[in-house]
């Protein structure tokens, strides 16, 4: 029993996808090795992966797999022995055929018939014997994102990989494995790092020495975690020198532990005059461009960064200056950028967006920006009058605008932002500037929303937009696929009226951003639509820690006004833990399931006349009594209230199904019985659905 190392080394590795490419390496091994029964239970897989390497490291790796007992059917048993029971010569031929002897035939029965059985042990597989195909298939199997091809030495042979590969180990315990992959031979030679290594070679001993020796001989942090973790712990010590708090990016984080191979940290500075750009422009571009961290003062930007080093030199004076000499043109074209941008206003801006194609089926940004103002003023009209309206389309008639300016062109993660940024400059309300960023919003899961009404006006007014035009033209999300974001866009709607307690009535919404469309341009999808909000919403609640039950208890009644379904949520949950409530749910799916098979000839309505028997008299007097306080809960919105009345009725019914026949032979009252339980069942599903409760 021994530690087994696999090693690729590679040229440079695409960065942001190293983190998986170790990840994924080292798990497909560990699953392939186990699954041919070649590790303990208490194996142990540790992932490496660098710039120029894929590695891992598994202990426990047995050196042959364990013997596999073999049982192979040969043929029947009566042709297998003659009358007196002696083998055939088919029994004979066949067992030479499988070098094997009478002492390895068994007989036994399958399916009614008698056969002769072959029974013998398979020795285990050595380990050599499968790791080439195991690593093969582990290489084959990696997320690449983009694969390329290359020739080999000979100058004739091409395979394709990731990165072009230059060196192989393969260790189990201090011994070579003899594999080949990618026209490579295994060894235990590899390099390490580029520059800082004390010998270009490092002589791996083996399997339990590849971390150390790759730290110590070449100067490499090989394992991703670990390097990531010594790059957090420098970032967070060189900011705490100055007093200053790093930005929070794990996905740069990430990329920067992909990048180096012994990080060194060093802080840098830039001119204070840039500081006068936005802060989201200098702090972007310093990332996505130069994969700095700026460093931060009560949330404000400084004019100093944290640059991560690949090489450790005893004067870093040149790294830091080089690194300084580097940043200052990308945060002079953002100052330049910002400058000119501000020499035209936002509102001169918006005759250009006429020239903008939005969708080749939906006409251009301006058309587009048009129908979001016209969304946004009536919902503002709604929500808090002429004055909120007349806000609303002013900002939705900006919030495009910033499209057409140099800074978004060079950064598009910037529109609404900057937009914001140049509204202000323009003299315009500061609920104006701030509905320009926010409409936007919320671009994720988990993202703030619209700081105020102004901004929750245009934001819904986008997102209907966008939901309204993509379903009338059919263009729908498919399995994973979802181009323009909708589901995004159907939960950030979803979120803004719930919790902002938005009193909007989602099927008029949905009325008012199909009519914001011209004649023609969009089908009638408004159905579609609906179906699909709701099934995000059903989706987004379960999320929220709501059962299914509950939740399709509630949703399946359609209410127009999402704001009001937590409230309903809560008053189901208050319900279902009334002693009453599963009693209750049943007979509510019993009920439903009558009227279901009646059609829609019934009423609710009952001839106190024709009441007979004593069970629907009393069931009668009950509703009379419960149903008023029930409504007039409904109608205040105490939905718990509501629901809780309900509980008096649980003796009436379950007296009226006990005892009285609804389907009775005289028409009359067969039609007032079914208008009784109609009036039940109406009664009963105002705040929701309670037959979905009955298990």
């Amino acid at each position: 029993m021994k530690n087994l190392l696999i090693e690729l080394f590679v040229e440079e590795l695409p960065p942001k996808a190293l983190r998986k490419l170790g990840e994924s390496f080292a798990n497909d091994l560990t699953a392939q090795l186990r699954r041919l029964d070649y590790l303990e239970s208490d194996s142990v897989t540790t992932p490496y992966a660098s710039p120029r390497r894929l590695a891992t490291h598994i202990s426990g790796v047995r050196e042959r797999c364990p013997d596999v007992p073999v049982r192979k059917k040969l043929i029947p048993a009566d042709i297998a022995f003659d009358r007196q029971g002696q083998p055939s010569a088919a029994l004979r031929k066949r067992l030479d055929k499988e070098d094997a002897t009478l002492k390895d035939a068994t007989r036994a029965f399958e399916d009614g018939k008698e056969f002769v059985f072959l029974e013998r042990v398979a020795p285990g597989r050595e380990l050599a014997f499968v790791l080439e195909a195991v690593v093969l298939a582990g290489l084959s199997n990696l997320p690449i994102p983009k694969v390329m091809t290359y020739q080999l030495a000979d100058g004739w042979t091409s395979v394709n990989f990731v990165r072009p590969a230059h060196k192989l180990v393969a260790l189990y315990g201090s011994d070579i494995v003899p594999i080949g992959v990618l026209g490579l031979t295994a060894g235990r030679e590899t390099h390490g790092h580029r520059f800082e290594a004390a010998n270009p070679i490092v002589s791996i001993r083996d399997a339990d020495s590849y971390a150390e020796q790759l730290l110590t001989e070449g100067a490499v942090i090989a394992s991703f975690a670990a390097r990531r973790a010594e790059i957090e712990k420098q970032i967070k010590a060189a900011a705490a020198k100055e007093g200053l708090q790093p930005i929070d990016d794990d996905a740069l984080l990430d990329e920067v532990t992909a990048l180096v191979e012994r990080p060194n940290v060093l802080t840098c500075q830039f001119e204070p005059e840039f500081l006068d750009v936005p802060q989201e422009c200098l702090i972007l571009t310093m990332k996505a461009n130069q994969k700095y961290f700026p460093l931060l003062k009560d949330g404000k930007l400084t004019n100093k960064f944290l640059v991560v080093s690949n090489i450790n030199p005893a004067d870093p004076s040149a790294v830091i200056q080089g690194n300084e000499r580097v940043v200052r043109p990308r945060l002079a074209d953002a100052k330049f950028f910002f400058d000119q941008d501000r020499k035209k206003s936002l509102a001169d801006r918006i005759p250009g967006l006429a020239k903008v194609v939005y969708h080749n089926k939906l006409g251009t940004q301006g058309e587009r920006a048009q129908r979001v103002a016209a969304l946004a003023s009536s919902i503002g009209m709604q929500l808090g009058g002429e004055a909120l309206a007349r806000q609303a389309d002013q900002a939705a008639l900006l919030s495009k605008a910033d499209l057409l300016t140099d800074m978004v062109g060079e950064f598009p993660e910037l529109q609404g932002i900057m937009g914001r940024y140049y509204a202000l400059h323009d003299g315009l309300p500061q609920e104006i500037a701030d509905a320009i960023e926010d409409h936007y919003k919320p671009r994720f899961a988990g993202d703030t929303l619209p700081r105020g009404q102004v901004g929750a006006c245009v934001a819904l007014a986008d997102k209907l937009e966008t939901l309204a035009g993509m379903f009338g033209i059919g263009q729908l999300p498919t399995g994973d696929k979802d181009p323009f974001a909708l589901r995004r866009h159907a939960l950030g709607l979803m979120r803004m009226l719930v919790e902002r307690d938005l009193d909007l009535s989602l099927h008029d919404l949905i009325n008012l951003a199909f009519a914001a469309f011209p004649q023609g341009l969009v089908g009638q999808a408004h159905t579609d639509l609906s179906i699909f909000i709701f099934e995000r919403f059903a989706g987004w609640l379960r999320e929220q820690g709501y059962s299914a039950q509950e939740v399709d208890a509630v949703i399946s009644l359609n209410p127009v006004r999402l704001n009001l379904v937590p409230k309903r949520l809560a008053a189901v949950r208050v319900f279902v833990a009334l002693p009453e409530a599963a009693s209750l749910a049943a007979a509510n799916k019993r009920v439903g399931n009558i009227l279901k098979k009646v059609g829609t000839g019934v009423t609710a309505q009952v001839n106190i006349a024709l009441l007979i028997e004593p069970a629907e008299v009393g069931l009668n007097a009950a509703l009379a009594q419960v149903k008023p306080q029930a409504d007039a809960a409904f109608a205040r919105g105490d939905y718990t209230e509501s629901l809780s009345s309900l509980a008096a009725l649980k003796t009436p019914v379950d007296s009226f199904f006990d005892q009285v026949m609804v389907n009775a032979e005289e028409p009359a009252l067969r039609q007032n019985r079914l208008g009784l339980l109609a009036t039940l069942h109406q009664a009963m599903n105002r705040v929701a659905d309670l037959s979905k409760l009955s298990t």
